[in-house]
């Protein structure tokens, strides 16, 4: 603390990522990076950019990849706002289309917590909606909401740390139901096994989509995200955007990311490839007693009903498994584990095991 800082810092609690250790030792399993390289397509792309013209400004608007994103989701490119990553994406968001005088956003109480950290950064009021008693984020709780005291909705799906996904339909409800707020659905995992509700862009004009290229392309270095909506809703973002750094997404990001997406082969298999170790692990886990929540990302929550998460975690840890844990109300005896190749897959397994051996809790 300095008695140069601005009033409202002392009062923030900032984000806290996982733990990015500064060796190689570990089994990473605890910020929900691919465990794959990305598609030889995109570094191919970034090298032979940065040969060629990184003393060049990058393009201010992103043009090729809106319209390669475009392109792919079938709708038109003014639907697509890139940013360095979907947090700076989100923040955009917030501080455009979140901050109303007298109105409040919503989200749930269990889920990715830089809404909350926006919220309070930006000077927002929030209510943090409570999942139901199985963790999953009831629609009914945001269709009953009035316009005249909420203006946003946001929430992940599938919902993080949970993996827990809200089915289209029930989307589709809420927009259906609160035609005047604006709904962000927040797909950062979505290609690992829910709906998309991309699909409802062009139905829906108070629908805002958040995406990433940091999990399921293996792109999280480059940090690359964007907003589908429509125009009018992402004009705000452009406006916020170009007010505080015109030049978002550098040169190597914007190739990388167009070539991870002309790589669709690639892009199947190693997403499919994950989907299978989250079913591999989530049966491994079950065997061992851990209760399981059903997941659609590539993380799996889990818990022990022996056995305390953050033992578990720091014994993890002692044998160099990487894991997160979260002490927080309702989900302390919980771990979130990322998926990673099988051969990471079954040491996680085989470690767990050993540990409930080792503190004397048999298998079920």
């Amino acid at each position: 603390m300095s008695k140069f800082w601005s009033d409202f810092v002392q009062e923030l609690k900032p984000y806290v990522p996982g733990e990015q250790p500064k060796d190689g030792e570990y089994i990473k399993l605890n910020t929900n990076e691919s465990p794959f390289d990305p598609s030889p397509l995109a570094i191919d792309a970034i090298r032979q950019e940065s040969e060629e013209n990184l003393r060049l400004y990058p393009d201010p608007e992103s043009d090729k990849l809106r319209e390669m994103v475009g392109r792919y989701y079938e709708i038109p490119a003014d639907y697509v706002f890139p940013g360095n990553g979907s947090d700076e994406v989100l923040a955009h968001l917030f501080y455009s289309l979140f901050k109303h005088q007298g109105k409040k956003i919503l989200f749930p109480d269990i889920t990715y917590s830089f809404y909350r950290v926006y919220a309070k950064l930006y000077d927002i009021n929030f209510e943090a909606v409570p999942l139901n008693d199985q963790f999953e984020i009831d629609i009914n709780d945001y269709i009953r909401v009035s316009a005249d005291e909420v203006c946003g909705i946001i929430f992940p799906n599938p919902n993080a740390p949970t993996g827990i996904a809200v089915s289209l339909e029930a989307i589709e409800q809420l927009l259906q139901a609160q035609p005047n707020i604006v709904v962000a659905i927040d797909e950062a995992y979505v290609d690992f096994g829910a709906e998309s509700a991309v699909c409802l862009l062009e139905k829906y004009d108070n629908l805002i989509v958040l995406q990433t290229l940091s999990k399921s392309r293996s792109l999280a270095g480059l940090r690359v995200g964007f907003a589908l909506a429509q125009p009018h809703l992402l004009q705000a973002l452009v406006r916020v955007k170009n007010s505080f750094n015109s030049y978002p997404i550098d040169r190597l990001a914007q190739v990388g990311a167009i070539a991870a997406f002309e790589d669709d082969a690639y892009f199947e298999q190693t997403r499919q490839e994950i989907i299978s170790s989250r079913e591999y692990v989530s049966q491994e886990l079950s065997n061992l007693g851990f209760v399981v929540l059903p997941s659609k990302t590539n993380f799996v929550f889990v818990s022990h009903p022996r056995v305390d998460a953050a033992i578990l975690s720091a014994q993890l840890r002692e044998r160099l498994v990487l894991v997160r844990y979260f002490d927080q109300d309702r989900i302390s005896q919980y771990l979130r584990i990322t998926i990673g190749t099988r051969k990471q897959c079954e040491i996680l397994i085989k470690t767990l095991s050993e540990i409930l051996t080792s503190t004397n809790i048999d298998a079920e």
